[in-house]
């Protein structure tokens, strides 16, 4: 079993009995994550393993956890409950990593690397057919909640592959992309805390609206993070090499017509940055461009919001606890 840490993300939360909870909630999340992924079939048993043994945040386990803190937490439920969610990201992963070429995740190479696509497809399919499993036992709410998230997941994946279309708008399509792909899965794991834990129901929308900001918020700092890079060890630039797009390229390309400095970056960014030198000066150029603390600043914004929605909530360990776990999202440098 991994040895689980709690993410960094709940290092400034005060109320230690709340993390020693989180922390035992979290290791029984893992037990039964080993299981559900654990399969007869020896091909199955190992690329289903595969990712799961090289590690991850669970952040969406822990926004399960927490949600149910505001009600009963020590129902066995919820545990199942934080094992679909992070089946479901897990399934993801596979996916995703074959429609963008992945060559690493988590330390270790992308399952289509050592088994092909076809295996890293059918094996993020497995992945979702036993969080069905597990979430059918569950009832209805769940089944219902799983299937409205496996609905945008797809679409999100989807528009993020077509791109904006005519008379749509880059940025508002990209901040949609997020929404679906990264915060809906997130919105579900915090709305699915307050249900299995009994928490009352006026309690679902406001953890709802808080998990997908903090969804959107998670993924807008990472794009600052990719020119940020060097502290985390990764190679600043990353994505911007592949020509994936990011907000501070999108504002870029928004500025371009009127910022001659947005204009030359960008002029660089599509002539290919294959060289090293022509990924360092693209970096290079970026972190001193306004663009990049605007990404930073809307970030930011959507993390304010994210607490700002918690609102309704009654003031509690666990409403300080995802105050803090929204902030420390834009605050990391991983």
């Amino acid at each position: 079993m991994n040895k689980i840490v709690l993410p960094p993300q709940l290092r400034k939360v005060v109320d230690k009995a709340l993390l020693k909870k989180i922390q035992s909630g979290l290791e029984q999340v893992e037990i039964q994550l080993l299981e559900a992924v654990t399969h007869t079939d020896p091909v199955a048993n190992v690329t289903s393993r595969h990712l799961l043994k090289a590690g991850g945040k669970r952040l969406r386990p822990v926004l399960v956890l927490l949600g149910a803190a505001l009600g009963d937490d020590s129902k066995d439920e919820v545990v199942k409950a934080a094992v679909v969610v992070e089946l479901t990201h897990l399934a993801t992963l596979y996916h995703d990593d074959v429609m963008d070429r992945a060559p690493m995740r988590r330390g270790v190479p992308t399952a289509h690397e050592v088994w092909g696509n076809s295996v890293a497809i059918l094996t993020g399919d497995l992945l979702f057919a036993r969080a069905s499993q597990i979430v059918s036992r569950l009832g209805g709410k769940a089944l219902s909640l799983q299937a409205d998230t496996f609905e945008r997941l797809c679409l999100g994946q989807l528009h993020e592959t077509l791109g904006p279309q005519n008379n749509e708008d880059p940025i508002e399509h990209y901040i949609q992309v997020l929404a679906d792909k990264t915060g809906s899965l997130i919105a579900a794991s915090a709305e699915l805390g307050v249900v299995y834990g009994d928490g009352p129901d006026e309690y679902r929308e406001p953890m709802r609206i808080y998990g997908e900001k903090v969804g959107v918020a998670f993924q807008l700092i990472d794009d600052v993070i990719d020119i940020l890079s060097d502290a985390s060890g990764k190679t600043p630039g990353t994505d911007l090499r592949a020509g994936v797009p990011t907000m501070p390229t999108l504002l870029l390309r928004a500025q371009a017509a009127t910022d001659p400095k947005a204009a030359e970056l960008i002029e660089i960014i599509d002539a290919g940055l294959e060289d090293d030198d022509q990924l360092a000066l693209a970096v290079s150029k970026l972190r001193e461009h306004p663009a990049l603390e605007e990404a930073y600043q809307i970030a930011k914004q959507w993390a304010a919001d994210a607490v700002a929605a918690l609102a309704p909530l009654p003031d509690s360990p666990v409403k300080d606890a995802l105050r803090v776990f929204a902030e420390a999202v834009v605050d990391r440098e991983q």
